[in-house]
């Protein structure tokens, strides 16, 4: 008998390219629901671009570009958007930090002037470095320090999976190396990474096309041309033998694990890829997921699971190389090597018997809900196309996500699966210190 297929729906947000003379990639999507719009400029730099000695200075940096720019004072961004009744932010990703507002239609010139404003230069002044300094630290003492399982497994796993500085390295940073960085340091790294043929601009929601690409073109147009640096080779050798290690969480009541496998690159092999994206979900994804079912619900040898593809949980928006991840919170006195053995028992299962019928559409029918609440809102539409035209070129790829999931087979999932070798996994291991 035939698997069930899923019906898919698809979106059709229309999408409008153009680049600027000083090689800035613009998106416009335009839709006259509502009037809002969204906002958003992503850079094509992120936690693996920072150099040795600088960790952290991606995250540090994004800070910096709110402290004033060319034409505003410190705060000034903050004050132009909220008075506008809009909402704003910023991100730091591994290949990427984006920058974003939702507004009401009627500012988006008010939107374009803060961005290209800041794109010419934020204010670097020692007094704004040292006071992000602080804010930065006290981040990583909420987040990280003083939380239980502070930075896992997105910060505790990549040393263990990777060896190159880049993918292993801790993006929060260090408090020596966040201490020791200078003014000289960050000018530096704005022209070098935060030029205008190294960023997309996109913007979607209640627009005129031909209006918006003149205001656009009134903004940012003369924002001095600065050529995209050459990227990184971030190229990571393949394990060969299970990587796992250990530590003490002096807060963690209860012990963790996390195991993350390579896939393959998203970019270059995303008909590859895409079956990874798939199997996380039918071992994670509901009550009814292989891996719920079995080590929640049944053995009870875990109290909580989640898979997911990138560490940072960002399938579509990641480069190679990347993972996937499982990780799991176990009972006092949980037997991790057991949670470990059944994952693979599990995997071994789903690669040699194959999915339950309905298995597959009802995994990926909840995968296309999600898609499409993630970008019903216009700022999630912007920010997922400018990252599609940064990393791809395509941010009409966006429309295509939903049925490319929906087009995966029982077979792509089932080879999937195969590949997750225990010798091709990484783990990492956290002993509860604060139980009582």
């Amino acid at each position: 008998m035939a698997a069930r297929r899923s019906r898919i729906p698809a979106t059709k947000y229309p999408v409008e390219r153009f680049t600027l003379d000083n090689g800035l990639r613009v998106v416009l999507t335009p839709d006259r629901s509502a009037p809002v719009i969204g906002v958003a400029v992503v850079y094509d730099v992120g936690i693996r671009s920072e150099p040795e000695g600088r960790t952290g200075f991606a995250h540090l940096f994004e800070h910096l570009m709110f402290q004033g720019s060319e034409n505003l004072e410190k705060l000034a961004h903050f004050r132009h958007v909220q008075g506008a009744g809009g909402t704003f932010n910023g991100s730091t990703h591994l290949d990427y930090t984006d920058y974003f507002e939702t507004l009401p239609s009627n500012a988006l010139e008010r939107a374009l002037f803060l961005e290209a404003d800041r794109m010419r230069g934020p204010r670097l002044t020692e007094e704004n470095l040292r006071n992000q300094v602080d804010v930065v630290k006290e981040e990583i003492r909420v987040n990280v320090l003083n939380r239980p399982y502070g930075g896992f497994p997105w910060l505790t796993l990549p040393p263990v999976m990777f060896d190159t500085f880049p993918n292993a390295h801790d993006g929060y940073g260090s408090f020596d190396d966040l201490e020791s960085a200078t003014v000289a340091d960050a000018a530096d790294f704005f022209r070098r990474y935060y030029a205008s043929g190294n960023a997309v601009l996109a913007v979607s929601g209640d627009i005129d096309v031909a209006e918006a690409t003149e205001l656009v073109t009134r903004h940012f147009g003369d924002v001095p041309a600065r050529p995209a640096p050459k990227r990184p080779d971030f190229t990571e050798p393949e394990l060969t033998a299970e990587r796992r290690t250990s530590y003490t969480d002096a807060l963690a009541p209860l012990p963790a694990v996390a195991g993350a496998w390579r896939v393959p690159d998203p970019v270059t092999d995303f008909a590859g890829y895409l079956p990874y994206v798939v199997l996380a979900e039918v071992l994670t994804d509901g009550d009814a997921s292989r891996l719920v079912e079995r080590l929640v619900q049944r053995d009870r040898t875990v109290t909580s699971l989640g898979g997911y593809l990138g560490f940072m949980g960002d399938p579509f928006d990641v480069r190679d190389p990347t993972a996937l991840l499982l990780q799991a919170h176990l009972p006092p006195g949980g037997d991790v090597d057991k949670v470990l053995r059944t994952i693979d028992e599990e995997l071994d299962r789903l690669a040699t018997d194959g999915l339950t019928d309905g298995e597959l559409a009802r995994t990926q029918a909840r995968m296309a809900t999600h898609l499409l609440r993630d970008t019903d809102a216009v700022l999630g539409r912007a920010l997922q196309m400018a990252v599609l035209e940064q990393q791809r070129g395509e941010p009409g790829l966006l429309n295509e996500l939903p049925r490319l999931v929906g087009d995966v087979t029982e077979d792509q999932v089932r080879a999937a699966a195969a590949t997750l070798r225990p010798e091709r996994r990484a783990a990492i291991e956290v002993i509860a210190g604060g139980a009582r």
